[in-house]
């Protein structure tokens, strides 16, 4: 259950700053509504507090963090640019998120 939890902890973090991120991009990049900007700046401000959700310590959750969003961030750009990830960036992602999961679900000493 504790890894399930701390999964969709780090799905809705990745979520939030990408989205936030993504309503920025449009806001400034795109010329979109500054309402765009203002939603985006409140998704990055919630998922600054996400990882403190976390059973970990801020390094190692903003480790594994960083797997998860390659591949989050590999998805978004297949969901929303419709850039399909090759079998490098599957590699990739698979690799980082193996890397993740050692980190922050690793067994530790006493």
């Amino acid at each position: 259950m504790r890894i399930l939890l701390s999964s969709l902890w780090f799905l809705l973090a990745g979520l939030t700053e990408i989205g936030g991120g993504y309503l920025v991009w449009l806001w400034l990049r795109e010329g979109k509504s500054a309402w765009l900007g203002l939603l985006g700046a409140l998704a990055l401000a919630l998922y600054g507090v996400i990882p403190t959700l976390q059973p970990a310590g801020f390094g190692r959750v903003y480790a594994a963090y960083g797997g998860v969003f390659i591949v989050l961030s590999l998805a978004w750009g297949w969901g929303v640019d419709r850039a399909v990830p090759d079998r490098w960036d599957v590699i990739g992602g698979l690799l980082a998120l193996l890397g993740a999961g050692i980190i922050i679900y690793g067994p530790r000493g006493a």
